[in-house]
């Protein structure tokens, strides 16, 4: 199945000894690069074996080397949880993929907004008080 972004195509790796440059070869490309326009690539992505699961809750920590995300259920979304919030899937990356899915998601929720609305992350803003019900008499 492809990829519905289109994402920039990634340079390779560069060695130690590569990347060694004068300062003003590094500004030259550099320049050259930003002139350029990024090329696209479709990705072929098998999903065939991918296990879907919900979550509303994430939490985020990490090493100065990855970054590890927390996926969770949390059954008392409202208020201070009393339960335990059952973690059930753990992502752990380094810093170069978090920041290109950091992208992929603020262009994504820019698109939803867009189209849709914003969305309200305060969970009270989002919450209505619920209208006064007419108590039967009798």
């Amino acid at each position: 199945m492809s990829n519905p972004l289109d994402l920039p195509e990634e340079k390779s790796p560069v060695t130690a000894a590569e990347g060694r440059q004068e300062s003003g070869e590094q500004a030259a490309g550099e320049a050259q690069r930003q002139q350029l326009p990024a090329q696209r690539v479709s990705l072929q992505i098998d999903d065939s074996k991918v296990h879907a699961l919900y979550a509303n809750f994430c939490r985020v920590t990490g090493t100065p080397e990855e970054l590890i995300i927390d996926f969770g259920l949390n059954p008392q979304p409202i208020g201070v949880p009393t339960q335990p919030i059952v973690i059930n899937q753990r992502i752990v990356m380094n810093f170069y993929t978090a920041k290109r899915m950091l992208h992929a998601l603020q262009l994504t929720l820019q698109r939803h907004e867009a189209t849709f609305g914003v969305l309200e992350t305060d969970i009270q803003k989002r919450v209505r008080a619920m209208p006064s019900q007419p108590r039967p008499q009798g």
